[in-house]
């Protein structure tokens, strides 16, 4: 099994958000990220630009949806809009590929 903590984390500007950048296109703003989420904290309310495809590897969130945990594989619709929030004990660890990338609510 691979340790999800030898992952070269950088911190989001969001409080208890962690990410690694596997890849970004600047053109298409299309994007594969790993995201760590602690415990209790929540993503930002965003918009989908584009479908994104999510696979959670470790933990979970709660968000509008419902409850997602560890092996899930989730399709956000092009035009959906969340805000997780990881749920308590393990830290959310996902695999993220947004086409088209997200855009940020206020």
């Amino acid at each position: 099994m691979y340790d999800l903590n030898s992952i070269d984390w950088r911190p989001a500007r969001y409080p208890g958000i962690f990410v690694n950048v596997l890849r970004r296109d600047e053109q298409s703003h299309d994007a594969t990220v790993l995201i760590r989420m602690q415990p209790g904290c929540r993503y930002p309310a965003h918009r989908h630009v584009g479908l994104e495809e999510v696979f959670i590897l470790q933990g979970g969130y709660h968000d509008q949806q419902g409850e997602r945990r560890a092996g899930e594989y989730i399709l956000n619709d092009a035009g959906s809009a969340h805000a997780p929030v990881a749920l308590e004990g393990e830290d959310c660890v996902m695999l993220a590929v947004a086409h088209g990338g997200i855009e940020l609510l206020k």
